[in-house]
């Protein structure tokens, strides 16, 4: 549901606020024209956050420390969808997440059900022309996307029993992000999605609000779900996105040479980022394991016969061609 303009108005000046909290200044106008706010909801400890920060120091070096670029962390400035909303105003230079109606839609489209096969995949598609075309329909909107980052597979997390085919989801109650492909899929899946705020989620689980979560590994991890979820089944039903984008009129002010440095800046980090997800996954699987974690795969061949109709519906909304180019692009068809 689109945000009301006074619950948008409430929102920026709210990060407007914190943000001049945040360096001891007033809001407007305060800072400096070359510094640049980064925010994002994943934690303080997360691969997002190195990656980031890394980001901002080769900024800083290879700008001549023209740009600085300050990162806030662990939603200080709110969750993915104000982040979103907020870098489109420009109260926030840049963000990160995967909640991106506010930019367009249908980039939601990468996390179709089973659409990728793996990482690789993934990767590719991004970096070839299809790839790159699919990420410039943030510019009529105002934004700049300078990559997606994994958010990566999700699985399946629950506290009742292990899923191994789609009817143990039936009557489920699981959270997911406010990303109308995931809530489609689980809906088709049988199960019963219920879009909560991410910092809310620890809470739901332990009050039972919920049963269960679909997280990426790290999210698991990184905030502790662990600790009141134990079943987790490897799925990888979903690829989700971390898009990394800037507001276009603050892209547009800097000089080419400035563009520049983001742009490779950015790309490097994509690199280094990607390198690192192999080792971080294989650490955290035993991690988990040893606190009581249950692993279990899937009958993937099930949860595959099902879906089709996610992408019926959401060929109806965003277009056949696009979903049938996209497939294309991803090598699918």
């Amino acid at each position: 549901m689109a945000s009301s303009p006074d619950n948008l108005f409430r929102r920026h000046f709210i990060a407007l606020a914190m943000l001049g909290a945040g360096c001891g200044l007033h809001p407007a106008g305060a800072l400096a024209a070359d510094t640049l706010r980064l925010a994002h909801a994943s934690s303080s400890d997360s691969l997002i956050n190195q990656a980031v920060m890394r980001f901002a120091a080769e900024v800083k070096q290879q700008s001549n420390d023209a740009l600085e670029i300050q990162v806030f962390p662990d939603g200080q400035l709110g969750d993915e969808g104000a982040i979103a909303e907020s870098t489109g105003s420009g109260a926030i230079t840049m963000g990160l997440g995967g909640v991106v109606d506010a930019i367009d839609p249908r980039l939601n489209a990468v996390s179709l059900p089973f659409l990728f096969k793996d990482a690789g995949a993934v990767h590719r598609f991004l970096d070839s022309d299809a790839g790159k075309k699919f990420l410039a329909m943030g510019e009529p909107r105002g934004y700049v996307m300078l990559s997606a980052l994994d958010s990566g597979f999700r699985q399946f997390a629950n506290n009742k029993r292990a899923i191994v085919e789609p009817a143990d989801l039936n009557g489920l109650k699981i959270r997911t992000p406010p990303n109308p492909v995931i809530l489609d899929t689980i809906r088709q899946l049988g199960g019963l999605p219920q879009s909560i705020p991410f910092g809310e989620v620890y809470t739901s689980l332990q009050s039972g609000v919920v049963d269960g979560v679909e997280p990426e590994l790290r999210d698991f991890s990184d905030q502790r779900w662990y600790e009141v979820v134990k079943h987790v089944s490897m799925a990888n039903y979903i690829w989700s996105a971390n898009y990394w984008y800037m507001n276009k009129a603050a892209f547009d002010a800097l000089s080419p040479e400035n563009q520049q440095v983001l742009r490779s800046a950015a790309a490097d980090t994509t690199a280094w980022y990607r390198g690192r997800l192999d080792e971080v996954y294989g650490k955290l699987t035993d991690q988990l394991k040893a606190k009581k974690v249950v692993f279990n795969d899937v009958d993937r061949a099930a949860f595959l016969a099902k879906v089709a109709p996610v992408y019926d519906r959401f060929g109806k909304a965003w277009g056949a061609d696009f979903i049938k180019q996209l497939r294309a692009g991803v090598g699918r068809e």
